[in-house]
């Protein structure tokens, strides 16, 4: 077991590893926008969770926390978070700028804990949360003149989202990570597909659920077990070795990785513009997403960030 605070202290094979699960979340804004192309976005997030949850609900045992904290976690991850970003990405966001834009969440995570459970930024943590809002303002510049602003708004409401259930997963304290994701991924099911009823329609969803072929499934597949049951279980093993400030920094290559691979697989291009806001929130979100120091000592929490994975906090 490496030592607590020994930033470097992490074994090549876990920094291989680490990179590979940031690499594997990249791309898979890149996997999500081949789902699109066979279904409905709320659909396909139901999907995901159907698949990713239904199957290791068996083999987990109940719930270790209180069903308010399954339930208010996955509302706001499930439905709010990957409902807004799919359909955000539907609405015509690229792959590139989404993997981008959504690490905001960070700057929210830190504002709603400062509301709601008292924990005040630094001085070096609200600059960083400055440079980052900054990168978005950039960002929604560039999207104003050459992409949709509706989607970049969706997906600002979906990392408000994932900043919301951060704090809640903070708050739930949950013992066993895997076991808390795999309840959260079951509450949004009914609820994701109800939306789809009502909203997408049920013409629609049959007419996906009949046309399914070997690129649906296998997009199902990735963004259920790959990046969740995969993904989630590595970052959370890699959590439990080394502490929050050693792990965390890896998360900061996703946005690397899917930008890069919505280039090479999508064809995206980038603008000036879109460098720089990339540029702005890398840099903004570091400081921004690094776990809070605390005077006295408490016991372990995983700081709620961008990439340090609080205990039940899905990957993308």
């Amino acid at each position: 077991m490496v030592a607590d605070g020994d930033p470097q202290g992490m074994r090549p094979a876990h920094i291989a590893l680490a990179a590979l699960v940031a690499a594997l979340w990249g791309v898979n804004f890149v996997v999500i926008e081949v789902g699109l192309d066979h279904f409905p976005p709320l659909l396909f997030s139901a999907l995901r969770f159907l698949v990713a949850a239904l199957p290791a609900v068996f083999f987990v045992g109940r719930p270790k926390v209180a069903w308010k904290w399954v339930i208010g976690v996955g509302l706001a991850l499930g439905v709010g978070k990957f409902g807004l970003l799919f359909t955000g990405m539907d609405a015509g966001m690229t792959a590139g700028l989404s993997s981008l834009v959504l690490q905001i969440q960070a700057v929210f995570t830190v504002l709603f804990a400062a509301l709601a459970l008292g924990e005040r930024p630094g001085r070096v943590r609200a600059l960083g949360m400055t440079v980052a809002l900054g990168g978005i303002v950039v960002a929604a510049v560039d999207e104003g003149a050459s992409g949709p602003l509706f989607g970049f708004a969706l997906i600002i409401a979906a990392a408000a989202c994932w900043g919301i259930s951060n704090v809640l997963t903070r708050k739930a304290a949950a013992p066993d990570a895997l076991n808390f994701m795999v309840w959260v991924s079951v509450v949004p099911v009914l609820p994701l597909l109800a939306l789809s009823l009502l909203v997408e329609g049920p013409d629609a969803d049959l007419a996906a659920l009949r046309a399914l072929d070997w690129g649906g499934a296998g997009a199902i597949l990735y963004v259920a077990w790959v990046t969740t049951i995969f993904g989630f279980g590595a970052w959370g093993y890699l959590l439990r070795r080394y502490p929050a400030s050693s792990v965390a920094p890896f998360s900061l290559l996703v946005p690397v990785f899917g930008m890069s691979s919505a280039a090479l697989f999508l064809d995206e291009s980038m603008s000036p513009l879109r460098w720089c806001a990339a540029a702005l929130l890398v840099s903004g979100v570091a400081p921004a997403s690094q776990p809070v120091r605390r005077r006295r000592p408490l016991a372990p929490v995983t700081e709620p960030g961008l990439g340090a994975e609080a205990p039940g906090k899905l990957p993308v």
